[in-house]
């Protein structure tokens, strides 16, 4: 059932298939000041911004 998912994006609508590809999960880990404990912090982000959500 998954191919005739995946196959269906991709005859459907190429454009936004393609578009979805520049798209990244990101997930950082960030201190916590009071605690010292770790906690994530996730976004989809544009893969031309990487670097700048992982330098926040």
């Amino acid at each position: 059932m998954a191919k005739a998912a995946k196959t269906a994006i991709k005859t459907k609508d190429q454009k936004a298939a393609a578009e979805a590809k520049n798209w990244s999960k990101v997930i950082k880990a960030v201190r916590s000041p009071k605690t010292g404990a770790y906690t994530f912090k996730e976004a989809i982000v544009h893969k031309d911004k990487v670097k700048e959500f992982l330098a926040q």
